[in-house]
């Protein structure tokens, strides 16, 4: 090497070293997976498009606000009319609106606009008539255009935030109930009388996002309440009743000095499925709905096989936080904005990839693979006409956890190149099992497989997104 340039090397050596490290150092503080700046969410868009015209050479992001026009109470229908139209890559903000909010009307509702007009119920009107045969508010349906059956709709968790109190005494706060109700699995195992008994427990939050975490304001035992039609209520068994607070006692010592730690997410999310022109928001099945994981967090995809034309996919039933199997009967029942980030592939892009053969509902976290089984993978099907009813009555956890332990084979085998053997020796070795929830009729069980075990070399790809 020439002095000159010998020279000139000794010189910035230096520097290039100590710019090398400060970019390592930087980088050290990055999160892994970080999102890149092209993927971040795009502004939002103020009108909302209603047919699949008006497709975009880049994502856009609209806003579904809940309103009784953009709601439905109770049920997935291939039958409901969309109120927006989206393509493959574009982002919703959507609100969803919890079905509990009368436990604590004044907390959980008054002066917010949008739930007093959705529970707005008098003698002479009532918003919002059609409730049921299910208990759940649901935002939607978005028809995602270009879905088609045997596609897989992938559904992005990209943001969740609390829905403040609208109520001016309780601003910068959210509130939440968890009813302990006679669907729990606790309600014929109480020790202490009154038994049998439902009891509700308000809790509260930061809406401002400062705290994460939750803590009971009180609990009150179910009285029977009147709704406006003249009906009495003994139990918890009609969704949306505003509870009379002057017919309850309100208990403020409980749970003194527990905070529980907040695992924001929505309850309820799937599309329509092709059997039947109705079906009741409880029983989760093959289309998702109402299964209850508290996994389905920020950060994660579901992936939904689509049954009928763009898919028609609703959202609600958010939880501020929830263990595994919802034993009582709810979580804490609140209402959340959900941004969601709606992907189509194509059933003739699957093929070679890790979702090939997926014909159920399936959680990519940022770690892990998770199947969710079912006392019937398709109770709709199997049970004929009555399956509605019927799935009622034959809830159980044997079938949920075969079912589970089958599609996380099927999945090991399809994906990572396994054979039936190993699989399940990987399972048994290496895979967990958890009760997702025994309470709403179709019990579920989750079987989680960690990502970081498998060589990259052995996992398939998954399928590109054009």
């Amino acid at each position: 090497m020439p002095d000159k340039r010998k020279k000139r090397w000794v010189k910035t050596w230096p520097a290039l070293s100590i710019a090398t490290i400060a970019l390592c150092v930087i980088a050290s503080f990055l999160p892994i997976g970080m999102t890149p700046a092209s993927d971040a969410v795009p502004p939002l868009e103020t009108a909302l498009p209603t047919s699949c015209s008006t497709a975009a050479t880049s994502p856009r992001h609209f806003k579904l606000a809940a309103s009784p026009e953009t709601v439905h109470w109770g049920f997935y229908s291939k039958n409901l009319p969309p109120v927006i139209s989206v393509q493959s890559q574009d982002y919703v903000t959507l609100e969803s609106i919890t079905h509990h909010a009368g436990d604590d009307y004044e907390r959980m509702a008054a002066g917010d606009p949008a739930i007093e007009s959705i529970y707005h119920w008098t003698e002479e009107e009532q918003t919002i008539t059609n409730r049921g045969p299910g208990v759940h508010v649901l935002t939607g349906p978005v028809y995602v255009c270009g879905a088609e059956p045997g596609d897989l709709l992938e559904v992005r968790i990209v943001d969740l935030k609390l829905r403040p109190s609208g109520n001016p005494l309780y601003r910068g706060k959210t509130f939440g109930s968890n009813a302990s109700a006679w669907w729990g699995y606790q309600y014929d195992n109480l020790k202490e009388d009154p038994a049998p008994r439902e009891v509700i427990t308000i809790y509260e939050m930061d809406a401002t996002g400062e705290r994460d975490w939750a803590e009971a304001v009180y609990r009150y035992k179910w009285t029977p309440q009147t709704t406006p039609d003249g009906v009495v209520h003994d139990t918890i068994d009609y969704p949306g009743i505003i509870v009379d607070h002057s017919t309850v006692t309100e208990i403020e010592e409980t749970l003194e000095g527990v905070k529980i730690p907040l695992r924001l997410h929505f309850g309820s999310m799937g599309v329509a499925p092709g059997e039947v022109d109705v079906v009741d928001s409880i029983p989760p099945s093959y289309f998702g709905g109402n299964m209850d994981n508290r996994n389905i967090a920020v950060g994660t995809s579901m992936y939904y096989p689509v049954s009928v034309p763009g898919a028609l996919f609703s959202g609600g039933d958010a939880h501020a936080s929830q263990g595994d199997s919802e034993l009582d009967g709810t979580a804490i029942e609140t209402s959340i904005t959900g941004v969601f980030q709606f992907i189509v592939h194509k059933q003739a892009d699957l093929e070679g990839t890790i979702l090939e053969g997926v014909n159920y509902p399936l959680l990519e976290t940022p770690d892990s693979w998770i199947v969710h089984g079912f006392t019937f993978p398709n109770y709709l099907e199997a049970l004929g006409d009555e399956a509605q009813s019927k799935i009622y009555e034959m809830s159980s956890l044997d079938p949920a956890l075969k079912d589970s332990s089958a599609k996380l084979r099927d999945f090991l085998m399809s994906g990572m190149n396994l054979t039936e053997d190993e699989a399940f020796s990987l399972i048994t070795v290496g895979a967990d099992f958890a009760i997702t929830q025994v309470v709403d009729g179709n019990w579920g069980v989750h079987g989680i497989i960690p990502k970081g075990i498998f060589a990259e070399e052995n996992v398939k790809p998954k399928p590109s997104i054009s």
